[in-house]
């Protein structure tokens, strides 16, 4: 008994690794690839919140600015007028080099939701939007992301 109790944890130790690797997704969003070290202690460690705040504050300040009070963005020459719904803060992402990267489901007048991906810049309280787009529709992918040499690139969805 003892013997067979042996062997069953011995093969289950041996395929562990491969199961973990086999487990693993293709990541939906960027990640940071490597650590970079600060420079002289100097910057200040820009964390979820920061990034979740400034992501939050640009919705808010660009649906003001708006005449009916919605967040615009363009797609496929259509202006789109949305809501925000949630901001994942399970996906909010220090890419490294001072760039952090942010995924927001909102909904849209037409009952649609997008998912946008937001990409930032900045330190605590001074977080600015550089880019976003849009990921996904009704939950559908337009594009994924692949890592190449290090840099995190959008491909078509398969």
């Amino acid at each position: 008994m003892i013997t067979r109790v042996i062997i069953a944890f011995s093969v289950a130790l041996f395929f562990a690794p491969a199961a973990t690797i086999l487990a693993q997704e293709h990541p939906e969003h960027p990640k940071k690839s490597a650590e970079h070290p600060k420079k002289g202690g100097a910057e200040k460690q820009v964390s979820t919140a920061d990034i979740s705040a400034g992501i939050k504050k640009n919705i808010d300040a660009r649906s003001k600015k708006s005449a009916d009070g919605k967040f615009r963005v363009n797609y496929e020459g259509q202006d789109l007028a949305l809501d925000l719904v949630k901001v994942h803060d399970d996906r909010l992402q220090d890419l490294g080099g001072g760039k952090y990267f942010a995924c927001v489901d909102m909904k849209a007048t037409d009952g649609k939701t997008y998912d946008i991906d937001f990409f930032l810049t900045g330190q605590p309280g001074k977080m600015k939007v550089t880019e976003t787009s849009v990921h996904k529709i009704d939950g559908k992918p337009l594009y994924n992301w692949k890592e190449e040499n290090g840099k995190w690139q959008k491909v078509p969805a398969s």
